[in-house]
């Protein structure tokens, strides 16, 4: 079984830590904080003393860092994974960092012999501690697959995302969505409680309803946007418009401010004047498309089968 180093023993890396050592992997760790390293060498593993040290003892070592800055400085500083790693060994950073730094990090890595993985993780302290983690891998898929025991060890959900830095594309789009979908919601909160329903009785209501059962990801997005195809309707973008219009006059009505629910509005109308009324309400995705530059298709999603996920999880 490989040795499995691990750097940084906070918020994640401590659960990280104790499901590692429930999956018997002997461990090797380091840390700022004594108290932290001692903390989890109390359940069987070594400590180590910087983290070339961890790279010298590991097969596969894994980091757990707040962001950038650190990761280069754990990576390529002085005592750092790179002046320590052996030909053959894995680092896998599991940090919320910037994919092209782990790219231009991985060059240097390949030069002595050494594989990268960027692995950055969802789910929080709890998931960190529960092994209830979505693990989001960029890097070789045959270097993957042979760690695949240490991220299983960590997570429940791994999915290999594509090539080195493709796992904190998906990190940083993940983590961009919720922050979006969160002012939608405290939008949505805020104008149903001061329009006089109870916080409880909107918050079921929306959560039982397609928006709370993510219809749009689950099912939506297959049939539509992943295909190019947004005829016949489901919804169509006319009945959108006017619902989305009527909210906004509602927020007018008790002065709570919309700005994301204003947003949407303004790209309802660009796209009723694109004389795209009749088509489904996800034609208005075309328009960001157009935006950026890029087409997002995935033909080979099965929408029946995407869609099960809302029937399978009625009340997630």
């Amino acid at each position: 079984m490989d040795t499995v180093g691990l750097i940084g023993l906070g918020n994640m890396g401590s659960g990280m830590a104790a499901n590692l050592r429930r999956a018997g992997f002997p461990l090797v760790v380091h840390d700022t904080r004594p108290e932290a390293v001692a903390a989890v060498v109390a359940t069987g593993a070594r400590a180590a003393m910087s983290a070339a040290e961890v790279a010298q003892l590991a097969d596969v070592t894994l980091t757990s860092l707040p962001g950038p800055p650190e990761v280069e400085a754990v990576a390529v500083g002085p005592a750092g994974l790179l002046e320590g790693i052996r030909p053959g060994s894995v680092w896998i950073d599991t940090s919320t960092s910037r994919p092209t730094l782990i790219r231009q990090l991985e060059r240097r890595f390949r030069d002595k012999g050494a594989h990268v993985l960027d692995a950055p993780v969802s789910g929080g302290k709890t998931g960190a501690q529960t092994r209830n983690l979505a693990v989001m891998v960029g890097g070789e898929r045959a270097v993957f697959d042979r760690v695949r025991p240490v991220l299983d060890a960590i997570g429940d959900k791994v999915f290999h995302a594509g090539a080195i830095g493709a796992g904190s594309v998906c990190k940083l789009v993940h983590n961009m969505i919720g922050h979006g979908i969160r002012q939608a919601v405290i939008e949505g909160l805020t104008l149903g409680v001061k329009a006089g329903v109870d916080a409880e009785a909107v918050w079921e209501c929306v959560r039982r309803g397609a928006a709370g059962r993510m219809h749009l990801l689950h099912e939506g997005l297959p049939r539509t946007l992943f295909q190019g195809r947004f005829d016949p309707p489901t919804f169509a973008l006319a009945l959108a418009r006017k619902d989305i219009g009527l909210a906004i006059e509602l927020g007018r009505e008790f002065d709570v401010p919309l700005p994301v629910a204003a947003l949407a509005e303004q790209i309802a109308i660009a796209a009723m004047n694109r004389g795209w009324a009749g088509l489904d309400t996800n034609v208005t995705m075309r328009l960001q498309e157009e935006a950026a530059g890029v087409e997002v298709r995935a033909p080979r999603v099965d929408p029946a089968r995407a869609a099960r996920f809302i029937t399978t999880h009625p009340d997630a």
